[in-house]
């Protein structure tokens, strides 16, 4: 019988460590993780996404400093407005996969009627 082989894990560097250090800083706080699900789904300019999570301008300027000063999204002027989206493609199914594993560690909250998480 052959033996499956997998693929060696790749080695983890102190600046592999740094990034994830990073990514949990940048989601330890309910906005600024509020603001990576919300640019999971398209990119946005800071008042709308102050509107849509019900904070103020300036708080949403100071979470979305944070999360570029993060490396986790990115500004993009046009015209008189700024939008801002992830900062990397692999970012949304990453943030996808996390939201997976919250549903896995607390299963009581979500079913296949769909999710009664607070």
């Amino acid at each position: 019988m052959a033996e499956l082989t997998t693929a060696p894990e790749p080695r983890v560097t102190l600046t592999h460590t740094a990034a994830l250090a990073r990514l949990g800083y940048a989601l330890s706080d309910e906005t600024r993780t509020r603001v990576l699900l919300a640019l999971r789904e398209a990119p946005a300019c800071p008042s709308d996404l102050a509107d849509a999570l019900g904070v103020s301008r300036q708080v949403m300027s100071n979470q979305l400093a944070c999360l570029r000063g993060c490396g986790l999204v990115e500004a993009m002027p046009e015209g008189r407005r700024t939008w801002y989206r992830l900062a990397d493609p692999h970012l949304a199914p990453a943030l996808t996969e996390l939201v997976q594993l919250v549903v896995a560690v607390d299963p009581g909250c979500c079913s296949s009627q769909g999710c009664t998480c607070s």
